[in-house]
């Protein structure tokens, strides 16, 4: 049996909107959700995207499809779906044509206080400082 290899497509969605929507702005939960989606069944994450606003024909969703490194795409949600690109559904028929699995984790969001998003703020906003998001 072979190993199940998804991308995990997550929103790059600017820190200025970090107190309206700190989940879209927050990639590394986003690709945690996914990471545990796939564990729970058994699938390996070989690819993390970080976008935003692509065409559903972009290349670098496709690359890895098109190498054979990738079975799947997850995302934590519909909503960082319609984040990370110009048209869902345009994606999701590209998927289809490209025989291409598309799943939602589906998982809870996680909660953010004013110490998470200051968390996430100086995670983002530091990461040519040396400071490594903990």
């Amino acid at each position: 049996m072979s190993v199940v290899r998804v991308a995990a497509i997550a929103s790059l969605t600017p820190l200025e909107e970090l107190d309206d929507d700190p989940f879209l702005v927050d990639s590394r939960s986003q690709h945690a959700m996914c990471a545990r989606w796939a564990a729970a069944r058994g699938y390996v994450v070989t690819r993390e995207l970080v976008v935003r606003g692509l065409p559903a024909d972009h290349a670098v969703l496709w690359a890895d499809v098109d190498e054979g490194l990738v079975d799947l795409f997850v995302v934590p949600s519909r909503r960082v779906l319609a984040s990370a690109l110009r048209s869902p559904d345009e994606f999701t028929a590209e998927c289809g044509r490209r025989g291409v699995r598309i799943e939602t984790a589906g998982l809870a969001e996680p909660s953010y206080d004013a110490v998470m998003k200051a968390h996430v703020h100086r995670r983002l906003s530091m990461p040519t400082a040396g400071y490594d998001g903990r």
